[in-house]
């Protein structure tokens, strides 16, 4: 009765995520048409995106801040296994800052926003001025430094977050165990967060037909081919990733075909696919990943930090969409801009831990740090975001499972036969239990076996 109880939950939140993930594809199949037909009427929707825009711009200091927080302490965590926490930030922070440079170049080649001109006066006229208004560049430094603690989640500005958020994190990391229950308070709170993202998520329908109905009344078809450009451009890019960068990598240093692995995680990627959170296949990660012959304290160091810092999908996307709303608003980042964007996202992306909604508050907070004036422009996103967060699901969890790997190669924490026999398909995984006692790691599952049992 236990069992068919918690199986049940899953089913049940699957079968929401879909009903969201149809009601956005009317919802932009609705806005072609009124824009198309009704071209005022449909611009005169634009409220409707802002709103939106509104809705999640509220919830960029509270994402930020937490998932910033947890992060480091994740970080304090992992630093605790000595070399495999270390190699495996270093390898995170230099795998985020390739895909988040391969997402610039892709998106500089390409510029599937450019010529749309869906810029327009209205609520980004106000964040224009703002910037603008901001002074030089010891205004900008001394802005970051907020009036109180609790006034950089209150004021709306992006950096003043991020600057607390990094003050906490190391703040409780230096308290060591002490510091543990109030990493506990704040991961209550990023769950009551996201599920007000969650919630704020079920407008996205609304959002997406607002402003899809007005920026193709205003742009005609042309809008629908660029938003589809752009999200073919993604998928191919991320596949690029994946079986370009990633799989030369762990054939050069782990000498694993990425196929194969591909084809061992096949399961995962449905219900990724299925729930369009890599988060929801976490367990089944940890549990393939041991069969594999990584060693339990790599594969529970590893996972669970990648899954707040290595998010390769959710980097390439996040500098993609920017560049393509700065264009779609004739208002192209320079190359300096682009830069500066690209070290923000750096940090920036480590709070879009597998939730579509903090993906889009990140992308968000990025704009109105850099350019406040686009910020506006994130609602164009809003109705592909949905299609997108699939592409991006799918490439953060194939990067977590190469990392995996990786790392267990370079600490010498893998035994590379079995992992060899279990990708030839020679040791098939128990899809039943999900538990494999293999001699990789026998004298601590020996030690642990009683508790459990108990």
């Amino acid at each position: 009765m236990g069992a068919m109880s918690t199986t049940t939950a899953p089913s049940r939140k699957r079968d929401h995520t879909h009903w969201l993930y149809i009601a956005v594809i009317f919802a932009v199949l609705a806005g072609i048409l009124v824009g198309r037909l009704a071209p005022e009427f449909g611009q005169s929707l634009a409220p409707l995106g802002t709103l939106f825009v509104n809705l999640i711009k509220m919830m960029i200091a509270p994402v930020i801040f937490c998932t910033i927080v947890l992060g480091i302490g994740s970080v304090r965590a992992a630093a605790t296994v000595g070399k495999v926490g270390g190699l495996a930030i270093a390898y995170f922070l230099a795998m985020s800052t390739v895909a988040l440079g391969i997402g610039l170049v892709v998106g500089n080649l390409i510029e599937p926003g450019t010529g749309l001109g869906a810029g327009s006066a209205g609520a980004g006229a106000k964040y224009a001025e703002q910037a603008h208004g901001a002074g030089g560049t010891w205004d900008f430094i001394q802005n970051i430094v907020p009036t109180t603690l609790v006034s950089s989640l209150t004021a709306g500005s992006v950096l003043q977050a991020l600057f607390v958020a990094l003050l906490v994190g190391f703040a409780v990391q230096a308290m060591g165990e002490a510091g543990t229950p109030i990493l506990r308070a704040v991961a209550l709170g990023q769950k009551l967060v996201f599920r007000i993202l969650s919630m704020i998520l079920w407008l996205a329908p609304i959002g997406a037909f607002g402003a899809i109905a007005n920026v193709v009344g205003r742009t005609g078809w042309s809008a629908v081919v660029q938003l589809a450009t752009l999200m073919i451009a993604f998928y191919l890019t991320c596949l690029v990733f994946v079986f370009g960068v990633l799989g030369v990598v762990l054939r050069v240093v782990s000498g694993v075909s990425i196929l194969k692995l591909c084809r061992y995680l096949a399961r995962e990627y449905l219900l990724i696919v299925a729930t369009s959170s890599s988060e929801s296949a976490l367990p089944r990660l940890v549990a393939k990943m041991e069969h594999a012959g990584v060693e339990r304290t790599t594969v529970g160091v590893v996972v669970p930090t990648g899954y707040s810092f290595n998010l390769d999908g959710t980097a390439i996307y996040l500098t993609m969409a920017s560049i393509f709303i700065a264009d779609a608003m004739g208002k192209p980042l320079s190359l300096g801009e682009q830069i500066g964007l690209l070290l923000f996202m750096i940090i920036a992306s480590k709070g879009a831990a597998g939730v579509t909604g903090a993906g889009l508050a990140t992308l968000a907070g990025g704009l109105q740090s850099h350019r406040p004036e686009l910020l506006d422009g994130v609602g164009l996103i809003v109705g592909i975001d949905r299609f997108m967060s699939e592409a991006r699901a799918l490439t953060n969890f194939s990067g977590n499972a190469v990392a995996t790997l990786l790392i267990g190669t370079w600490t010498k924490t893998v035994d590379a036969d079995r992992t060899r026999r279990v990708l030839d398909r020679e040791l098939p995984f128990d899809e039943e239990t999900m538990v494999d006692d293999h001699p990789v790691d026998a004298p601590a599952l020996e030690s642990k076996k009683p508790v459990p049992v108990q």
